[in-house]
């Protein structure tokens, strides 16, 4: 009896091992799934789409030109996901023979047409009411007329300001340059010039020559 109990224990630990290598579970198939993500009509790259494995967090995002590369597994769902596009999904072969699997992924245009939005500076509809009370508008054209020649007596009073430091400079520059024109010479001398005669004396009748 002893001896069929050792073969019946030495039995049970020749087919253990066995038992063992057949239980443990499979090492699944990897690959490497890379490509390029495409519009569909004019063929330029979708650049940061989202890509996921359908049911996981697994996935990456393209790069400027539309490039991907990620690890993945035959028979995963992937998803393709860009703003201003159609969400897509593309089913990664289960027969597949090697460890590397590429793929340009087309993405259709997906238009949304949004509300328009008319944006006014004024935050509500009382600080509208109370912009308009305060709003100080010119009654007749006799006020705007008023209101556009005093932009006129400002400018006719700058003109009999002093020149500033950079007028002065530019002034003293174009004098220093005009003696080194003429030197070696003799000046001109407008005494004599009609010219300068005719201006002066349509500036006379003009007006234009006051006593300071």
């Amino acid at each position: 009896m002893f001896k069929s109990f050792c073969k019946t224990i030495l039995l049970v630990l020749f087919l253990l091992p066995c038992s063992l290598i057949k239980a443990q579970p499979k090492h699944k198939q990897l690959v490497q799934f890379s490509g390029m993500v495409l519009e569909k009509q004019t063929l330029q790259p979708v650049p940061f789409t989202a890509i996921i494995i359908k049911g996981t967090s697994h996935g990456t995002i393209c790069d400027y030109s539309g490039y991907y590369s990620f690890v993945a597994q035959p028979g995963d769902t992937v998803e393709f996901t860009a703003l201003g596009f159609r969400l897509s999904a593309y089913f990664i072969p289960d027969t597949l023979s090697t460890d590397r699997y590429s793929l340009i992924h087309l993405m259709d245009k997906d238009t949304a047409n949004l509300k328009s939005v008319t944006i006014y500076p004024w935050p509500s509809k009382e600080s509208f009411v109370d912009a308009f009370k305060r709003l100080n508008l010119p009654d007749n054209d006799l006020d705007r007329a008023k209101r556009n020649l005093a932009l006129a007596q400002q400018k006719a009073k700058m003109e009999g300001f002093p020149m500033d430091a950079q007028a002065s400079f530019m002034n003293t520059m174009q004098q220093e340059n005009n003696k080194l024109y003429y030197a070696g010479q003799y000046p001109p001398n407008n005494l004599l010039n009609p010219v300068a005669w005719a201006q002066f004396i349509q500036a006379w009748k003009d007006g234009e020559l006051k006593v300071q």
